[in-house]
């Protein structure tokens, strides 16, 4: 079959097409991810489809799965793929067969869906306890939650928020968890509005200022966990560090402490 408009997914051609279509199956344009899911639900379609992780934290995408309206499916970090003889070599994740032919992988590629799929409904489990580690889930200072950094130390006996990583959502059942908000300006309220010095990658002055360190979640800079600090509280001269993209969840029914 011969497209006539080019086929992109804008045009009344594929758009004809879309409304015939019981499931859509494939890998949009990354630029125009939040457009093409947004389609996708204005015509109340079933889809699987290939997106970057980083997608999680558009506002348009993590509406949707805060809502429960789609959700991840399988990671895709470990898939090959074949492309051409002209394609660019790349120092990560390419390579060459013996046949000659190129192949590459991506590291932060997942499923996202909105059918039903085992995984969502099997309960996340851990052996970290908030009771007897508390020491290692320090809170943020602009926001009334633990931080978490990874999913397997979620502690499943905590009652309070936390911020836990977007790799987390690989695991989420949400009969178990409550999904929040995003641990950035716009989808939370920070609760301190501090004026903090910039600092570079080595730790050192900027000169350059922001408030409630650019609208992130932040906590006291820990020398033996964090390689540099981010910020400095310009009056105090306490040294922070910046929180990477946190989803902010509660556990629905907490275990008794141990």
């Amino acid at each position: 079959m011969t497209l006539k408009q080019g086929g992109d997914f804008r045009s009344d051609e594929c758009i004809k097409f879309l409304k015939q279509s019981d499931i859509v199956v494939t890998n949009p344009p990354f630029s125009l991810f939040r457009e093409y899911v947004a389609q996708l639900v204005e015509y109340d379609k079933k889809f699987v489809i290939i997106g970057n992780q980083n997608a999680i934290t558009y506002k348009e995408i993590f509406k949707l799965i805060k809502n429960n309206q789609i959700w991840l499916g399988s990671s895709l970090s470990y898939c090959a793929f074949k492309v051409p003889s002209d394609y660019e070599e790349k120092t990560t994740r390419f390579w060459i067969d013996d046949n000659g032919q190129k192949w590459r992988s991506m590291g932060n590629i997942c499923w996202f869906t909105n059918l039903d799929i085992k995984k969502r409904h099997e309960n996340l489990e851990t052996i970290a306890s908030y009771y007897k580690d508390s020491s290692k889930y320090p809170k943020y200072d602009n926001y009334d939650a633990i931080n978490v950094d990874k999913t397997s130390e979620i502690p499943l006996d905590y009652e309070g928020v936390m911020g836990v990583p977007i790799t987390f959502l690989d695991k989420h059942n949400p009969e178990q968890f409550d999904i929040l908000a995003l641990g950035i300006v716009g989808s939370i309220e920070f609760s301190c509005n501090k004026k903090m010095e910039i600092l570079d990658k080595n730790g050192l002055p900027t000169g350059k200022f922001t408030f409630n360190a650019k609208g992130t979640l932040y906590r006291k800079f820990n020398p033996k966990t964090d390689e540099k600090p981010a910020f400095q509280d310009c009056e105090t001269g306490e040294l922070y560090s910046s929180i990477y993209a946190r989803i902010l969840i509660k556990n629905k029914n907490p275990k008794e402490k141990q």
